[in-house]
């Protein structure tokens, strides 16, 4: 219990901080595909917008503390119940916001601090009430059916995310929450780890699920942190990689609190989870105060600020520019 406790809370550092990295590139590259059109039709991201938020150094050193995070996450499923590695893991957003105060220069308010403590807590319930991991064998039908359920909701969410554009910030945080959820459920049912068996893992469904759920659901990750501001959408990532897989352990994974603690599993759990979404939903930008800077003479009398950059080419955002959003959202 201690090694899985201390794998989840690793995961948990790893992903808060990739978050904070993957933000502050994926709002540089936001800025200057706005002044190349870098939208759909619909005025969402469009491919090569990702791409090339994708390939800025901060994204790309977040993502690989996304990598590491996954492995580490991965065993944490394996060692833990899933209403605790999950929660743990989404207690990253915490980490995000203390990390924001330093290198985004985000102040936190009292009710945000408030909503970090109540997570917190919430863990130490968690954490003392949880019992045994049950087991993850299941027939092979249902690793099939994870399969099928990852494909649907990664394409078929990306296309209609698509469709919607700006409008999409929640709808894209709660499908890659639900893929990230679905991501730890296959990790806990698939074949061929233990004992390794290199045919058996190849030839289990839930490996292909996990590749899907994780890739559609970091690609809405990043479309996500693209789409203005993603409180919202944080929320909703954060109930769908929590509750969902939470429930499937419970029911049909066999997981299960010390006797007696059940209680207490079921507050740490809301507490966590609602703790997690007040951290997001307090975390709006105009909570935070930033004053926007007058306007000079000379811009009012170049119009909008996108036609002065057009003409200029090679102006670069103002750091105050970059942050729509006070903070992203995390796995």
């Amino acid at each position: 219990m201690l090694i899985g406790l201390l794998t989840a809370v690793a995961a948990s550092i790893c992903y808060g901080t990739g978050s904070v990295l993957q933000a502050v590139g994926s709002r540089k590259s936001a800025r200057r595909e706005a002044v190349a059109a870098g939208v759909t039709q619909h005025g969402g991201p469009n491919l090569s917008s990702t791409a090339k938020a994708a390939m800025t150094w901060e994204f790309i050193v977040g993502t690989i503390l996304d990598f590491v995070g996954f492995g580490l996450g991965a065993l944490a499923a394996r060692l833990l119940p899933l209403f605790l590695s999950q929660t743990v893991i989404s207690a990253n957003l915490v980490i995000t916001a203390v990390l924001s105060v330093r290198l985004l220069g985000i102040r936190l308010t009292r009710a945000e601090w408030t909503s970090i403590g109540v997570v917190c807590s919430a863990l130490v319930l968690l954490a003392s009430a949880a019992g045994p991991e049950g087991g993850g064998h299941t027939p092979i039908a249902t690793h099939w059916w994870l399969l099928v359920i990852s494909v649907l909701l990664m394409v078929g969410g990306t296309v209609v995310v698509r469709l919607l554009g700006a409008r999409a910030a929640i709808l894209a945080g709660l499908l890659s929450g639900l893929g990230f959820g679905a991501l730890g459920v296959g990790v806990r049912v698939l074949n061929g780890i233990d004992p390794f068996d290199l045919g058996a893992l190849l030839s289990d469904p839930a490996l292909y699920a996990i590749l899907v759920a994780g890739i559609g659901g970091m690609y809405l990750h990043t479309v996500a942190l693209q789409i203005g501001s993603v409180n919202g959408a944080t929320a909703a990532l954060v109930v769908g990689e929590t509750v969902l897989p939470g429930m499937i352990g419970v029911l049909w994974l066999g997981d299960s609190s010390r006797a007696g603690f059940a209680w207490m599993a079921i507050l740490g759990f809301v507490l966590a989870v609602a703790g997690a979404v007040a951290v997001a939903w307090f975390g709006a930008p105009e909570a935070h105060g930033a004053e926007p800077e007058p306007e000079s003479e000379s811009e009012s009398e170049s119009g909008s600020e996108s036609g002065s950059r057009s003409e200029s080419g090679s102006q670069e955002p103002r750091p105050e520019e970059l942050t729509p959003v006070p903070w992203p959202p995390a796995h």
